[in-house]
């Protein structure tokens, strides 16, 4: 999450309970191809709004997808059959998601600067409260990779809610945690504002955007966790992040910028609502694209799939 103005929040709309419908809310702006990313004919829907930030979506085993309202300290839950409910409130003002393969729920808990481990029953372990004895900035966007290793971004955006001073860690950092979940260790501490962060589904490569610098780069992925092999992979940082099951990479900011696994920009999806925080995919066989921007939830039906940790 990237500090923004916040907006006027109302009650979100109930309306849209499918993506199969014709309403237009946005203009997609690259020309449709025959092997687009995008189903034939496909446009982007509004599914629910009224909300103050959107951010963190993520979809469990079954398609639903939980993401965050970050000012107003909720969790909610866009279920399969178009409905919306309140997971969780308070949350620690979770932003960034993630599902793990036990269907536990991880939550950068921005209010404390802590990482959590939600169960579906809402109870919550705090699993990371700090890094070598000092407050972490504040985790952002979290990926578990297929053997249960997880890695966070810890950027350091000042809440108006903290009691704190200055970031205690001096560096803004990608961190690592073994699946033994007792090993922490800050694996990048050379980038400018680490944000958005996705792996493949092999979990042998990693991509973290650096927004502030406006490049991605990408990572060899090791064994024991660290990352090697540092390179660009495209001239555009991010916000949230996702992948599909071709390997194409979608950045978020101003709408969302897919690229495929070579770097290349194969296609750009408008988004007419401010700022884009966050994608993944979602639904029935992970077939639809849920994006978060500003006040708003989105959908659109797509040709490609999620695959993996979103």
């Amino acid at each position: 999450m990237v500090n923004r103005p916040r907006t006027r929040g109302g009650a979100f709309t109930s309306a849209a309970r499918t993506l199969a419908g014709s309403l237009v809310w946005c203009v997609l702006c690259s020309a449709q191809a025959a092997d687009d990313v995008v189903a034939p004919g496909a446009t982007v829907i509004p599914l629910a709004d009224g909300f103050q930030f959107t951010e963190g979506p993520a979809a469990d085993a079954e398609g639903n997808v939980l993401f965050t309202d970050q000012p107003n300290d909720r969790i909610l839950k866009w279920s399969l059959d178009g409905k919306l409910s309140t997971f969780k409130q308070p949350c620690g003002r979770a932003n960034g998601l993630c599902f793990d393969a036990a269907g536990n729920l991880w939550a950068c808990a921005d209010e404390k600067n802590e990482l959590w481990c939600i169960r579906s029953d809402g109870t919550v372990d705090v699993v990371v409260k700090d890094y070598q004895g000092k407050l972490l900035n504040g985790p952002n966007d979290v990926w578990i990779r297929p053997d249960g290793g997880l890695y966070f971004t810890d950027p350091f955006y000042k809440r108006d809610y903290w009691a704190r001073g200055a970031s205690e860690q001096g560096v803004e950092g990608v961190y690592y945690l073994a699946p033994d979940r007792q090993n922490l260790v800050r694996v990048i501490d050379d980038l400018q504002q680490p944000n958005g962060i996705i792996g493949t589904p092999d979990g042998k490569l990693v991509y973290v955007a650096d927004i502030r610098a406006g490049v991605t780069y990408a990572y060899d992925v090791q064994p024991d966790g660290s990352l090697q092999n540092k390179r660009q992979f495209c001239a555009l940082g991010s916000d949230g992040m996702t992948i599909d099951d071709e390997g194409n990479v979608y950045l978020t900011g101003r709408g969302v910028t897919v690229f495929s696994p070579a770097g290349e920009q194969i296609r750009t999806i408008a988004i007419d609502a401010g700022w884009t925080a966050n994608v993944c995919f979602g639904g029935k066989d992970r077939e639809t694209l849920f994006i978060t921007a500003q006040q708003h939830l989105f959908g659109l039906r797509m040709r490609v799939h999620g695959v993996g940790s979103q």
